[in-house]
């Protein structure tokens, strides 16, 4: 009996971890394109953070020290994400923020790494940026935004 019931717990823990809870929300985004359209207009390293949602190494970026007042757009479609003024040094080699364009980012979870992290993606194309963190300015926001580069074009001010 108690064999049974160990079974039983154990094959409904299995399931369980495996349910539709686990699985990502497909949202639609308003800019939609098949893959191939992806590919033929981003970077090769642009496809893998956007589109395949992967991650830069750390100060691999150029514009992990750009400080200057501008705009950080969508590498994939040009939205508006970031401003350099809520730009900050995080020290972890990623470019940071405090704080998102308003109304720009899209969140979702990711589980992908054994632990719950914010994930966040561009609200037009769905493309992935990077992760949101609790551990920013705590004079601010309190909020890191740790964005991939090569999910970013970086708008100098007045261009």
């Amino acid at each position: 009996m108690i064999k049974q019931c160990a079974l039983a717990l154990f094959t409904l823990l299995l399931v369980s971890c495996n349910g539709k809870a686990q699985e990502k929300e497909t949202e639609v985004f308003p800019v939609q394109k098949t893959e191939a359209e992806w590919k033929a207009e981003l970077t090769e390293d642009q496809y893998y953070i956007l589109r395949e949602e992967g991650t830069e190494r750390p100060f691999s970026s150029e514009l992990n020290k750009i400080y200057s007042d501008g705009t950080y757009k969508c590498a994939g479609c040009g939205t508006p994400v970031f401003e350099g003024k809520h730009k900050f040094d995080s020290g972890t080699g990623w470019p940071s923020f405090d704080r998102p364009v308003e109304g720009n980012v899209a969140y979702a979870t990711d589980r992908k790494l054994g632990y719950t992290r914010t994930e966040e993606h561009c609200a037009t194309c769905g493309g992935h940026l990077g992760h949101v963190f609790n551990d920013g300015p705590k004079n601010t926001t309190g909020k890191r935004h740790c964005i991939n580069g090569d999910a970013l074009v970086f708008v100098p001010e007045g261009e």
